[in-house]
């Protein structure tokens, strides 16, 4: 069984803004049936320029209706231009994180809010770009490229979670693991300074303060950070995080995510009783 936070709970037994904006502005319907996700999402401008509405239907699991229910809710009030900056795990982070095996559902949220706001915008409805990897799921090759690069994916595992490619057949994988090989190589030729211990202790204490630390109190939880060895980042949950069942997946795909992006790509954060 998957392990949902009570956000993603909350979200699927009562979703926000069911059902289609009458006249939207932007709208777009992506993924497949046959492939066994769908996600139609419609909104609605006021007179100054922002999302008044949205709705969205969608045909999948718990997780893509919790992610389609977040995004609606995520976007409301923004800008077009504000709502093209959310990412998959913007949404996923919303949702106080997804089981891993199902990131590729908030992936699916990303492309309808992108296709919905290009029809706004009144761009072509996009043809399949790059070759297709995975027959199964007619996954293209410059998708799982985009899923490599934005969420620094490591293994064909991953890239399953996030995309489905792979997880039929199997006859892909070694195409997989070439596009990952490809995508995480383009960083090599950039030397990275050398950061000593301490210097990176700061890094990441001023991202855990900055970013990760503002969210998890809005939900009554909190992080300290224990030591830094190498790079293990030793922490403590505190609050409601130290209770929470899903504290885990917060680790990993929150602060974790984060703490790689914006700190160190080789970062593993491991919690340590305190």
């Amino acid at each position: 069984m998957w392990e949902y936070t009570d956000k993603v709970k909350e979200h699927f037994l009562n979703p926000r803004n069911v059902g289609e904006v009458e006249n939207p502005d932007g709208a777009a319907t992506v993924g497949s049936l046959a492939c066994g996700d769908a996600l139609k999402l419609t909104f609605k401008l006021d007179e100054n320029g922002r999302i008044q509405d949205a709705r969205f239907k969608t045909f999948g699991c718990a997780s893509a209706i919790a992610a389609a229910s977040a995004l609606t809710e995520m976007i409301k009030g923004l800008t077009v231009e504000e709502a093209a900056k959310i990412t998959n795990r913007d949404i996923a982070n919303f949702l106080g994180g997804l089981p891993e095996e199902k990131m590729h559902c908030s992936v699916l949220g990303r492309e309808a809010l992108e296709a919905a706001i290009g029809h706004y915008r009144g761009e072509a409805v996009p043809t399949v770009e790059g070759k297709i990897v995975c027959e199964c799921f007619g996954v293209t090759e410059e998708e799982i490229a985009r899923v490599v690069r934005e969420n620094n994916l490591r293994t064909i595992e991953e890239v399953t979670n996030y995309t489905k490619a792979g997880g039929g057949c199997g006859g892909c994988h070694e195409a997989i693991q070439e596009i990952i090989d490809r995508v995480r190589g383009e960083g090599k030729v950039v030397t990275r300074p050398k950061v000593s211990n301490i210097q990176k202790i700061k890094m990441i204490e001023e991202t855990i303060d900055r970013e990760i630390r503002p969210a998890l109190q809005q939900d009554g939880g909190d992080l300290e950070l224990i030591d830094v060895v190498g790079n293990r980042v030793l922490v403590a949950t505190r609050g409601a995080c130290a209770s929470c069942a899903a504290s885990h997946l917060t680790l990993k795909q929150v602060v974790e995510a984060k703490l790689r992006e914006l700190v160190w790509p080789e970062l593993e954060v491991e919690e340590v009783a305190q």
